[in-house]
């Protein structure tokens, strides 16, 4: 049954392709099996925190390219309080790492935290990550997603994405990260200071959640900016559980 799921979802995967146009150079379409979201719950005022931004940043040099692992580094806004307010931190991050806890049954929200396809994963620091991650890449993909992106003035695109959800997708959503790499910053107070902290996949604009349709569609169009060393992140989610169906990732492509 799920192969016959994946064949749908793939023949609807390879339409959305040809919606987007043959002329999409710059676009990605989710493969077969499942990719890991990991997404980290970061603060510049956290004094725990640089050795996971680091461990993030180097998943590539790891093996973890974006056929087995999509991170995403969501900066937290409740550390700002205690002397340096990170210029990365969203309130709408706070949120989701709330909600998480919260599906998790934990009474309470830590930095640094790892979820890893939706589900809070504390072993990140072990030897067990390429394990776990290889379990989840086993799995079929339950969704397919096609991003791409058209370059248009220097530091910015539009960006289309289309989701098609395999078998029934009640509750699920689409959701799309604009992140960026290369980003540092020389913390002058709080428990940080005098440290010049390195990040990759700093997610800077979100969209979504997007609920996917009666025939478990979705899809975005919208223009981004961006400073032309990152990309767009997407994954379709189940919003009531949090488990997440497939996740894919496109590096900004010119402009």
């Amino acid at each position: 049954m799920r192969a016959v799921k994946w064949m749908a979802a793939a023949a609807l995967a390879g339409a959305s392709g040809a919606a987007l146009g043959a002329a999409d150079a710059c676009a990605a379409t989710s493969p077969a099996h499942t990719v890991a979201l990991v997404e980290l719950f970061t603060s510049e005022g956290c004094s725990s925190c640089p050795p996971a931004d680091e461990w993030m940043r180097r998943l590539p040099e790891a093996g973890f390219d974006a056929t087995r692992v999509v991170p995403l580094s969501l900066h937290v806004d409740y550390w700002d309080y205690i002397g340096w307010r990170d210029r990365f931190a969203l309130a709408r991050f706070t949120e989701r790492q709330r909600r998480y806890s919260s599906l998790s049954g934990l009474r309470f929200v830590y930095t640094p935290q790892v979820v890893l396809a939706g589900r809070d994963y504390r072993a990140w620091h072990g030897g067990g990550f390429g394990r776990d991650v290889r379990a989840v890449n086993a799995r079929a993909a339950r969704a397919a997603i096609t991003v791409a992106l058209d370059p248009l003035a220097a530091g910015a695109s539009n960006v289309r994405v289309q989701a098609q959800a395999a078998g029934r997708a009640d509750g699920a959503a689409l959701h799309v990260a604009v992140y960026e790499n290369g980003l540092t910053s020389e913390v002058k107070s709080g428990e940080n200071r005098g440290a010049t902290l390195r990040h990759d996949y700093v997610v800077r604009e979100w969209i979504g959640p997007v609920a996917l349709d009666g025939a478990g569609r979705a899809e975005v169009a919208q223009r981004i900016a961006h400073g032309g060393r990152g990309g767009v992140a997407a994954f379709v989610q189940d919003e009531r559980s949090g488990e997440v169906l497939q996740a894919t990732a496109l590096a900004h492509c010119g402009g």
